[in-house]
């Protein structure tokens, strides 16, 4: 691999789903306003987020892979974000109990030296059992997922809080869809094996 790859991303989740690639590369922590534009849909907010994450972070490096992600979760047709506290975590899973939670997860891979962007949004949707307030309780103190958007991490305890799920790559749902970045990274010239 003759072009460096860099991650813009500081989230440890993002890290290590692609270290699993076994690719060498660097995280540089894009600097970004995450808000909302005004009548901005979820599509919208995650495709413009990953390209402004891979934008920041290319004119750091002119000559290099660039790989950017953001993702939101929609429940009821509202975005819902990182909780940050217990009260708005237990909010939020008292909300999905019995419902489907949609992730949308955007996935950009920019080569900053000829300005190649690939681009491609990935759907993944978790179905939450019916759960007691003993169970939501429960849950939160033994994991704490306050800086999760739902409030759960799927990749620990979060999973048992699932009838099922649904997609076609579990690591959208953490963050960084690994079959379409392979894929993208493939037509960069640069396989993992």
């Amino acid at each position: 691999m003759d072009k460096q790859l860099v991650l813009a991303s500081s989230s440890p989740f993002r890290r290590e789903l692609l270290e699993k690639l076994g690719l060498t590369f660097i995280c540089d922590s894009p600097d970004i306003d995450e808000a909302a534009q005004v009548d901005e849909t979820p599509q919208q907010l995650v495709a413009r987020l990953a390209q402004e994450k891979a934008k920041a972070v290319a004119t750091r490096h002119p000559d290099a892979l660039i790989i950017a992600s953001d993702q939101c979760a929609i429940l009821d047709g509202s975005i819902i974000g990182k909780p940050g506290n217990h009260k708005t975590a237990i909010h939020q899973l008292q909300a999905a109990s019995g419902k489907q939670v949609k992730f949308l997860t955007s996935l950009v891979l920019l080569n900053s030296g000829t300005g190649k962007l690939q681009i491609e949004i990935c759907p993944f949707s978790v179905y939450f059992r019916t759960l007691s307030s003993e169970e939501i309780e429960g849950y939160l103190n033994k994991e704490q997922p306050y800086n999760c958007a739902g409030s759960f991490k799927s990749e620990g305890l979060g999973i048992t809080l699932f009838q099922r799920l649904e997609g076609d790559d579990p690591n959208t749902l953490i963050g960084l869809p690994l079959i379409r970045l392979t894929a993208m990274l493939g037509n960069e010239g640069i396989s993992a094996y």
